[in-house]
């Protein structure tokens, strides 16, 4: 939000008041470089003084209170670190303590017993009787209390500032002395006229003016609604004319025709019908690879809606106009898992299918390059071993990226250089994005979603039991193992030692041996210290049912694919994030039979746990649990977030402000959809503006 030609430019120790030492501890501790990111940095809250409370009504409840009374009995109590200077204010309906810990000779030789004082502070009660610790105190004088202003900010600092004099009050002071030399050419309108009309905004600087010092409540709040829709119209405007501009510049291969492969595989070879979700996307894929332009789509469907079918049709149709196609994995066992799955649903028809991974063996590889180089090759799926240097393609026309999030910029970036004219590319994730991550992190994209299970697809129970259950889900597993099901139990990652999670799963692994006691049954163990050859013979002997029990940590979340597999028990589950719980899940109910997942819980569980836990229980929505898992941990932890400024809002949040993000949105392209250029006199406010931002992030590509 920074204009040109304006004092906000100024280095931030030309501003009275900060000087070279203290713009220095600005610089290291907050980031405030210039006089425009102090005007930046926002009040986290206020503190309404604008009542005077009577003593007697101060009560546990009470977080900040202001009182006015006169000061009796100053005294000094205890020594040394026990020392302590105390105070009592009595009004006419009771008395309530002050407590200084700091500062004790100072305090004490500036306050006058007998003298009514005008007192704020947070209070707390000690041996049942209402205190407030270091106070803010000051003369009480009428006249200059009604002419105050009562909402008074507080801003962040930090104990290096706070020892230079600069605590949140101080910083409050160098706001005030900003904005009283700011003017409307500072902050130029930036929001075109007929919209502030049609919104009744806040102009700008009288925004930025109460958004900080506001005379009332209601004043703050029309400043904060116009700055928060200002950012998501600013953001939304942008990503949406990358997307314009993408479509304008970006050439891509023409599929001319649907041809002979797809029409017979669809006709003969699908294995079941198409929900009306994967309809929808193959007409949104299908328009966009006759169109010239290079598809960029992010395609998100829940765990088992059905992506690869989507993917694999999109491949054919590759095909039948003559170009190759290849399915980027992030692991091998999901390389593999695609590989097999492809080939599978392919070995009826003429088409020519390999899997390049780092465990290639050296003399398959060279023959892989070579037909893939030579065009014979149609579909290749492997790691990140698509996209080194040896690796040539004759035609490349269609990337699929699985999983993107788990991809960097740079590996995906040299995917769509194995071509002269870039493929088209359909990211897929099976991790659900709420839809204000969506419409701001990934704006720029073109975006599809399935949200419907194919005919069939039974819904899987979700239980919570506790450590005191434990015999009781042991002896259902064993009924489901008696049907001839299989049965995953994970245990978590411990993040800060994998030695730990290590001990966790193979202390689990010894207690299921003895519940499930050989010859009888047979396990498979999988975690991340195996070699990979030894994680695809353990995954192998449980995908073909030689081994009826998956003991595991997480790494089976993702595109492990075993129908059989009825049951989910995930241990310890109170220390799983929703998505991943949700991803976990998926590994079930992937056949026709009907499947369970049993969250093993400790007994004493936080709030949160609690919250995580119900919530897995009521449903098996990923695009509810996606919303719920923002909503408790914010966009910047949320898996498959973009690391992209595209989240980075200064005051609006798009967890507690979807209101106003959809009405930006829906603003940004009603004003691009009249006038895409922003040639009209209207809109000229934001033309400018945009054009004067500087070292904003380039999203032109998926990132």
């Amino acid at each position: 939000m920074i204009e040109k030609n304006t004092i906000l430019l100024s280095p931030i120790e030309y501003l009275k008041g900060v000087g070279p030492l203290r713009a220095d501890l600005l610089k290291k501790e907050l980031n405030i470089f210039t006089f425009n990111d102090l005007l930046h940095l926002f009040p986290y809250k206020h503190l309404d003084k604008t009542t005077i409370t009577p003593i007697h009504a101060i009560n546990l409840s009470t977080e900040f209170v202001q009182v006015v009374g006169t000061l009796e009995n100053i005294h000094i109590l205890g020594e040394k670190r026990s020392k302590r200077l105390i105070a009592y204010v009595r009004d006419n309906t009771g008395i309530v303590e002050l407590v200084w810990f700091q500062g004790i000779n100072w305090v004490q030789k500036n306050l006058h017993e007998g003298l009514t004082y005008l007192v704020f502070g947070r209070t707390s009660f000690f041996n049942n009787k209402a205190q407030i610790v270091h106070p803010e105190i000051e003369i009480f004088n009428s006249q200059q209390n009604k002419e105050r202003n009562f909402l008074e900010p507080v801003y962040p600092s930090t104990e290096k500032l706070k020892q230079r004099g600069l605590n949140g009050r101080q910083i409050a002071k160098l706001t005030q002395v900003l904005i009283q030399q700011l003017s409307a050419n500072d902050l130029l309108e930036n929001i075109p006229e007929n919209i502030c009309n049609h919104l009744q905004l806040m102009n700008r600087l009288e925004a930025y003016k109460n958004v900080h010092f506001p005379k009332n409540i209601q004043d703050y709040e029309q400043a904060i609604q116009r700055l928060k829709f200002e950012e998501f119209l600013i953001a939304q405007i942008r990503l949406q004319l990358i997307k314009i501009q993408r479509h304008k510049a970006s050439k891509g291969v023409v599929f001319k025709e649907v041809g002979n492969l797809f029409n017979t595989f669809y006709n003969h070879h699908l294995p079941f019908e198409l929900t009306n979700a994967q309809k929808n996307v193959l007409k949104q894929i299908r328009q966009d690879t006759v169109s010239g332009h290079q598809m960029n789509r992010l395609l998100q469907g829940d765990v088992g809606s059905g992506k690869t079918i989507v993917a694999l049709l999109c491949m054919l149709l590759a095909a039948d106009n003559g170009f190759q196609s290849c399915m980027m994995a992030p692991t091998e066992i999901l390389a593999q898992q695609h590989y097999n799955s492809l080939s599978e649903l392919l070995h009826k028809m003429n088409l020519s299918i390999s899997l390049l991974t780092g465990s290639t063996k050296a003399k398959e590889r060279k023959k892989i390059l070579e037909d893939l180089a030579q065009g014979t090759t149609h579909f290749i799926v492997g790691t990140h071993a698509l996209i080194e240097e040896g690796v040539q393609f004759k035609n490349l026309g269609f990337a699929v990226v699985d999983e993107q999030h788990r991809f960097g910029v740079a590996q995906r970036a040299a995917l769509w250089k194995k071509a002269t004219i870039p493929p088209h590319i359909l990211v897929m994730t099976a991790t659900p994005i709420p839809r204000t991550l969506a419409m701001t992190a990934y704006g720029d994209l073109d975006y599809s979603v399935m949200d419907e299970l194919p005919k069939g697809r039974q819904a899987i129970t979700t239980v919570h039991r506790n450590e005191m259950q434990r015999i009781k889900v042991m002896e259902f597993i064993r009924t489901e193992l008696a049907k001839g099901r299989q049965a995953y139990v994970i245990y978590p990652l411990i993040e800060e030692s994998e030695k730990l999670s290590y001990e966790d799963l193979m202390q689990g692994y010894e207690q299921i041996k003895s519940y499930f006691p050989e010859p009888k049954y047979h396990i498979s163990v999988l975690h991340g210290k195996m070699p990979t050859e030894q994680k695809e013979v353990n995954m192998q002997r449980f995908v073909t049912g030689k081994t009826q029990i998956m003991v595991s940590t997480t790494v089976i979340e993702v595109g492990v694919n075993v129908p059989n597999a009825t049951v989910m028990v995930i241990e310890s589950s109170e220390k799983f994030g929703l998505s991943q719980l949700h991803q976990l899940r998926g590994r079930v109910g992937r056949g026709n039979e009907k499947s369970y997942c049993i969250l093993l819980t400790g007994s004493k569980l936080s709030i949160d746990a609690k919250e995580r836990i119900n919530m897995m229980c009521r449903t098996n929505n990923g695009f509810e649990i996606a919303e719920k898992d923002l909503e408790l941990r914010g966009p910047g932890d949320v898996e498959g977030t973009r690391q992209s400024g595209a989240l980075n809002f200064k005051i609006a949040s798009i967890i507690n402000d979807k209101d106003i993000l959809e009405k930006a949105k829906s603003i940004a392209e009603n004003i691009l959809e009249e006038d895409k250029d922003l040639n009209l006199a209207k809109n000229l406010p934001l033309k400018n503006y945009l054009k004067q931002q500087k070292g904003k992030t380039n999203w032109s590509k998926i990132s």
